[in-house]
Parts: C-alpha cells; sequence; structure tokens
C-alpha cells in the first residue's frame, strides 16, 4: 500500500489555523492547548525525558493508524479524532520537545538536541521504539480486516495511550508543564474511547469496547473513564 507523506510542518500550519478560529476550552478534541510555562533551567530526568519520547511515538501512532486504517475500512471516528485532536496531541508533546531541546528518536543518547527535520522525516508507520512499532504492525493487520476489527483496534489504542499516561505521570511529578500536557493527552483518549465505543455499538456489538474483554493480560473493558 501506498503510505502519503504528511509532514509536522503542514500540521503546525494546521495546528495554527484552528488555534486562531476556536473558542473552545482546553479538551482532548476542541480548541486549543496550553501548557503551564516550562521552567528549563531544571533539567528532565532520564525518565522525563523518556516518558515525552514515548508519548510522542504513541500520539504519532494514534494519528497514523487510524488515518491508514480509514483507507481500508472507512469510519467518520478515524478521521474526526485524527485530524481534529491527535494532531493536537502530537504538537502539544512536541512543543515540550522543543522546550528542553531534546532528541526523541534516538533515545540512547539525550545528548543530541532536537531536530525537527529529523521528525519530519519520518516515515508513516514507522518508530524509532521497537515497541510501539511492533504495536502499530499489529494493530494495523487488525484494523483492516473489518469494520468491527478497525473499531476494536480504537478501543485498544486508546486504553493503551491511558495504561501509558498513567504511568508516565507519575514520573512527571513536580514538572508542571509536562503534567499539564499527558492530563490534555488523557482527556482526549477517554473521549476518543467512548467514540470507538459507540462505534461498535452501531455495528451491533452490544458491549462496545468491554466485548474485547481481557487480551494478554490488559483489560480494555473501562465503564469508569469519564465521559463528557
Amino acid at each position: 500500500m501506498k503510505l502519503e507523506k504528511i509532514t509536522l510542518s503542514i500540521i503546525m500550519i494546521g495546528l495554527l489555523f484552528i488555534g486562531c478560529n476556536s473558542n473552545s476550552k482546553n479538551s482532548g478534541g476542541k480548541g486549543s492547548f496550553e501548557a503551564s510555562q516550562s521552567d528549563t533551567s531544571v533539567e528532565l530526568s532520564q525518565e522525563q525525558k523518556y516518558s515525552l519520547s514515548y508519548m510522542w511515538h504513541e500520539e504519532k501512532l494514534a494519528y497514523e493508524i487510524y488515518l491508514e486504517i480509514n483507507k481500508v475500512q472507512p469510519a467518520s471516528q478515524f478521521v474526526n479524532i485524527a485530524t481534529k485532536s491527535e494532531i493536537k496531541h502530537i504538537q502539544a508533546v512536541e512543543e515540550m520537545i522543543k522546550n528542553y531541546d531534546i532528541n526523541i528518536t534516538n533515545l540512547k543518547d539525550y545528548t543530541i538536541e532536537y531536530s525537527e527535520n529529523e521528525l519530519q522525516e519520518m516515515p508513516i508507520g514507522k518508530f524509532a521504539i521497537d515497541a510501539t512499532q511492533i504495536l502499530y504492525d499489529s494493530l494495523y493487520a487488525k484494523g483492516i480486516k473489518s469494520p468491527r476489527d478497525a473499531m476494536e483496534v480504537g478501543c485498544m489504542v486508546e486504553v493503551t495511550d491511558i495504561m501509558d499516561l498513567d504511568k508516565f505521570l507519575k514520573d512527571v511529578e513536580g514538572k508542571q508543564d509536562l503534567i499539564d500536557t499527558f492530563v490534555f493527552l488523557k482527556k482526549g483518549s477517554y473521549n476518543h474511547y467512548w467514540a470507538f465505543d459507540d462505534g461498535l455499538k452501531n455495528l451491533g456489538v452490544n458491549d462496545g469496547c468491554c466485548s474485547l474483554g481481557i487480551i494478554e493480560g490488559v483489560d480494555y473493558c473501562h465503564p469508569e473513564y469519564p465521559k463528557k
């Protein structure tokens, strides 16, 4: 399948346009987002740098897998979530990466500085983190099978996102700008989870995301997630 190249420069232009024309308050999918001012005089720990790197790749995964699956199993959820929310999530994390001038494609050497060009050149469906690459490949293979599989992939992506954010929020304690950013991402993932839950129910799967149950130790049934 031929993949389209979408650079983050294009994304940034779109975000600036959206931000200038929106009066909505912060949310996972609407309006603009602004974290607390970064105190770059306090260096991030290795764990905090890794959490930013990991979440940038994971938000890239969500954005790209939704658009790529949509080419085979079209659904409004994929387009709306990717183009109205996930690009904002990528931008929010990248803003932190730029503020702290860290590299997120070479996780073994954080002394290499931030490079916008390097991120722009990263192909669709390719990641610098092995676990993220494996996850993308497996979810894409599932998502293109059927409309139900496609919606289930959405549930799985968002639960994974929330689980990782819960873990990384512990690592960023004391850094309010990182906390603000990760909470912003988490609120968005809650909204997306329920959008895919509705998508499954519209296909006649009465239990929605809960129909997935527990897979390899991960519980995909979360009725406790807040709804808007």
